[in-house]
């Protein structure tokens, strides 16, 4: 990597980190800077990570996304991505939320895997991130996009952590509790609801967190254990608007809710 290259990812990086924190978001990296490719959008995720870590946020764990076609199809991304969890960005379950604090919120249904032991290799399968298992939590992935109106491509959505901004996390059950692929999620906010089933998810939700390891494995790392890992969603994404109820319910996995207050805009 050169030395302007670097300059520049650090530059990027500070973009979306002051977006993050004044809510104004910037114009999308594709388009201002059409050479990037994948690794200059995870080197830029890297670099803004740095910024959160050397802000005092510890890391938590991590997400993979753009994992199901409903999301691929709305986000127009057809490749799986992954981003990072702080500790300040998990929050509990039944939290109030205030949007004022986002800039186009939205929320997502999931589940995620509390790893029990360090998970790395090339050849990871789903049976093995389910041994290395030790509870699977159910989840509402709050997403923003620090990029004008969610005008997002792969390259946009990796330097910005995915598209990640929090994560509400229920009580989690043993691995075993039931088959994940043919569980079955209501996503309720308001009077509408949405539907998915764990096969959604790459086939089975094991499988998306395996294909995650594969991926880190290129980077030269894995998932680590106590870490809290996103299997991505479920369904599509749901705006977040204020002044609603969102519950997601897992069935035997149990369930996961938040409300929202504020003003949007």
């Amino acid at each position: 990597m050169t030395a302007v290259a670097r300059t520049l990812h650090r530059e990027l990086a500070m973009e979306l980190w002051e977006a993050a924190r004044t809510r104004r978001p910037v114009p999308p990296l594709s388009v201002r800077h059409p050479r990037l490719d994948l690794a200059d959008a995870y080197a830029i995720q890297s670099e803004t990570r740095a910024l959160e870590l050397a802000g005092g946020a510890r890391l938590a764990g991590l997400k993979i996304g753009a994992t199901s076609e409903a999301i691929q199809k709305m986000f127009g991304i057809d490749h799986p991505d992954f981003g990072y969890l702080t500790d300040r960005m998990l929050l509990p379950d039944g939290v109030a939320l205030d949007v004022r604090t986002f800039i186009a919120p939205k929320v997502e249904g999931e589940i995620a895997f509390r790893m029990a032991r360090d998970l790395s290799g090339p050849a990871v399968t789903a049976q093995d991130v389910l041994a290395a298992t030790t509870e699977i939590c159910p989840v509402l992935e709050v997403l923003d996009s620090r990029i004008e109106a969610w005008k997002i491509g792969l390259v946009d959505t990796v330097a910005d952590n995915a598209s990640s901004a929090g994560v509400v996390v229920g009580a989690g059950v043993p691995p075993d509790t039931t088959d994940l692929a043919a569980a079955r999620m209501v996503l309720r906010s308001g009077d509408a609801e949405y539907t998915g089933t764990g096969s959604a998810v790459m086939g089975h939700p094991a499988e998306s967190v395996a294909c995650l390891v594969r991926i880190l494995a290129g980077f030269g790392t894995g998932v680590s254990a106590g870490e809290l890992v996103l299997a991505g969603s479920w369904a599509g994404a749901v705006d977040l608007v204020p002044g609603e109820q969102f519950h997601a319910s897992f069935g035997v996995l149990g369930s996961v809710s938040m409300t929202t207050y504020g003003s949007e805009g």
